[in-house]
């Protein structure tokens, strides 16, 4: 498989708005099949590793939707949505910098503290067994504009959740795999609630 080829191939495949935001980069001495690092807020742009040794072990239906759902993923985590945490984050960066200029060291120990505890709940907001199945939902509504029935699509990825596991040489699932699994089951249709 030539990775120029491929790359461009899916490039074409994900939505417009993210062919800048998540650029797909070829790393073969990687161990997985595909890897994209937790974005941080300033960061502008969210690359996608991909293993094209490991990558070519996949069908094409399944490489597609392992894409999406990393694309999903990504595009799912959004640093500046407003919520309570984002609230708690605006709220304990203005005391933190009042209680320095103050030199208070109370002060700044509680607003390092709201800071930090912030900081914390949007990065587990972000990295939640939901926020896993919301990118399995993005995926499986981007396939549906390229194509693919919701059905084909849930098990497309089905599918990718055993074979990654296999490829990569793991022999038990994760927590979260096995989540994802059983809420690709109800949307092919395999299982009832």
């Amino acid at each position: 498989m030539e990775p120029k080829v491929e790359i461009n191939r899916l490039l074409e495949l994900i939505p417009t708005s993210a062919r800048i935001l998540t650029p797909i980069i070829s790393k073969p001495e990687q161990k997985s099949v595909i890897a994209a690092e937790f974005p941080l807020p300033w960061s502008f742009t969210r690359p996608i590793y991909i293993n094209f040794d490991l990558w070519q072990k996949l069908s094409r239906s399944q490489r597609d939707l392992l894409l999406l759902r990393t694309v999903g993923w990504l595009l799912n985590i959004k640093w500046f949505q407003p919520s309570i945490n984002h609230v708690l984050f605006i709220a304990g960066c203005g005391t933190t910098i009042v209680e320095i200029t103050q030199v208070e060291p109370i002060g700044i120990t509680v607003a390092c503290g709201l800071l930090t505890v912030s900081i914390f709940r949007i990065w587990r907001n972000h990295n939640s067994q939901q926020n896993a199945i919301n990118a399995d939902e993005t995926a499986i509504k981007i396939a549906q504009q390229k194509g693919y029935t919701a059905t084909s699509a849930a098990e497309a990825l089905l599918s990718t959740i055993k074979t990654i596991a296999q490829i990569e040489g793991r022999t038990e699932l994760t927590v979260e795999e096995l989540i994802r699994i059983q809420n690709l089951q109800l949307i092919a249709g395999f299982a009832s609630i």
